[in-house]
């Protein structure tokens, strides 16, 4: 009987210290999502470090391509930008002048989509503007 007793209590000591663990880790866990909040730069989500704001767009679960007037783009798909000819670099790079900063982190993203890359010069200055806009 004594033995039975033992092991019942043995059962119930583990039960309880692995609880105890699966409650400590959970806290663990909160705790690395609140430093991961406190290490953004802004109030918008946006840690910064990505091309386009994660917050904004990488994380959003439907992938609509938005057109910001420059379906003609859409002939750069799968091209690398290492190989456009000039004119072609200069079709996307007058689309970029032409547009407003505000949407350049969504144009980037739907460049993104539609396997557009830009040319070197305008990444440049696109993740320039975007980082003044977070800083903002």
């Amino acid at each position: 009987m004594i033995p039975l007793i033992l092991f019942v209590l043995l059962g119930l000591t583990i039960l309880v210290l692995f609880e105890v663990r699966a409650r400590k880790e959970g806290k663990v866990n909160e705790n690395e999502n609140e430093n991961e909040n406190e290490n953004r730069t802004d109030d918008s989500g946006c840690c910064g470090q990505h091309l386009v704001c994660e917050r904004e767009t990488l994380l959003q679960t439907n992938a609509e391509i938005i057109y910001y007037d420059d379906e003609e783009l859409d002939a750069l798909a799968g091209i690398p930008y290492e190989t456009y000819t000039p004119a072609q670099a200069d079709m996307v790079r007058e689309v970029f002048r032409t547009m407003q900063e505000k949407d350049v982190p969504g144009w980037c993203r739907s460049l993104q989509l539609r396997n557009i890359q830009l040319p070197l010069d305008v990444r440049e200055e696109a993740l320039l503007i975007m980082r003044e806009r977070r800083k903002q």
